[in-house]
């Protein structure tokens, strides 16, 4: 049973989740919160699997509280995000907050497609007392699967040599993996940097400029026609990103797996474009997106690399991609910006 803390200083909006959560198999609303101080008071008396918190609140906003959770509870945190909250949403999720989802703008009339990817994100959590060591993983199937096979690995001075292009897919606990990547890159980059992380429309465009003024290196929010040189593009929200001739394309094809963007799109792409030139990374998200992707990027004879299951956040696409046997390496983050950033330095 994941035990939920519902804070927002609406308690109308209290009232909505607390609904909407009361239909989840599993799931129990421990209790809700109208500010941040008065969530950190109910910490302390309640056990608690996740809390769900709004960004903008008075007495306490959420990020303030986030702080706090993270360092006293280590509790995960989804936010409750506004439009006009993305700078500061962007800010959660680079201090440790698991996941957001943005406010439905009509309280009364809810999309479905809202409700069924605030129930995704909610069951990424497993219940029962998260600790300090534990991580979230996406559930495991209950079929005995053999020990997946990974394909012969290169060193990075191989890789450096055999690669043109690099693309990375993530999503949940991706932006704040993506700083930790993106912080390590050199100041002057060999080859350009392709980055898919599942984001809503607005939000790309300050995760980007986030991103940088961590890094050393340009780092932009693509758009359609752009054409590529050596720096980092961020697919922006809403749209596909694929490579063709030289040139960023954007589209809005329907969803793949339930989002757009898609990291399948990228990841098939730019195999087509730089064959075995192509060096692919997976990151921490919940469900397959980027699996399909890989086994076309190992079929044009490129290279994969999927984080670990200890360092991600919720370890489904990278364990997704592992498990089809294509994958060349299994690392850790911290090993993994390092990788990258030989390869591209």
């Amino acid at each position: 049973m994941i035990k939920i803390l519902i804070v927002d200083d609406s308690a109308f909006m209290r009232k909505v989740l607390s609904d909407l959560l009361a239909q989840v198999p599993d799931v129990t609303v421990s209790g809700t919160a109208r500010n941040g101080k008065n969530a950190i008071e109910m910490l302390n008396k309640t056990l608690v699997d996740l809390v769900v918190m709004d960004v903008e609140m008075p007495v306490m906003d959420g990020l303030s509280a986030l702080k706090i959770i993270k360092q006293t509870f280590n509790i995960p945190v989804i936010m409750l995000s506004a439009l006009s909250n993305q700078e500061i949403t962007i800010e959660a999720l680079a201090a440790g907050a698991l996941d957001f989802i943005e406010k439905p703008t009509n309280l009364r009339a809810i999309e479905t497609e809202w409700v069924s990817d605030f129930y995704e994100k909610i069951k990424s959590v497993q219940p029962s007392g998260l600790t300090e060591t534990t991580k979230i993983t996406a559930p495991i199937s209950k079929n005995n699967q053999p020990t997946p096979r990974l394909l012969e690995p290169m060193s990075a001075v191989q890789l450096r040599m055999n690669t043109q292009a690099v693309v990375i897919g993530a999503s949940t606990g991706g932006p704040k993996a993506l700083l930790s990547v993106i912080q390590q890159l050199p100041n002057h980059l060999s080859k350009p940097i392709f980055i898919v992380q599942h984001m809503p429309k607005g939000f790309t465009k300050h995760f980007a400029e986030r991103m940088n003024q961590e890094a050393a290196v340009t780092v932009v929010e693509a758009t359609d026609g752009m054409l590529i040189q050596n720096r980092v593009y961020l697919c922006p929200g809403d749209y596909h990103m694929t490579l063709d001739r030289g040139r960023i394309m954007l589209n809005q094809a329907p969803k793949l797996h339930g989002t757009r963007p898609a990291v399948d799109y990228l990841f098939k792409s730019a195999a087509s474009l730089y064959q075995a030139k192509l060096t692919a990374v997976l990151l921490t998200g919940m469900g397959k997106d980027g699996a399909d992707g890989m086994v076309t990027v190992h079929h044009h004879g490129g290279y994969n690399i999927a984080q670990n299951k200890e360092t991600c956040t919720v370890y489904g696409m990278p364990r997704s991609a592992v498990e089809k046997n294509v994958v060349n390496e299994i690392l850790p983050l911290a090993m993994i910006g390092t990788k990258i950033s030989q390869i591209v330095g």
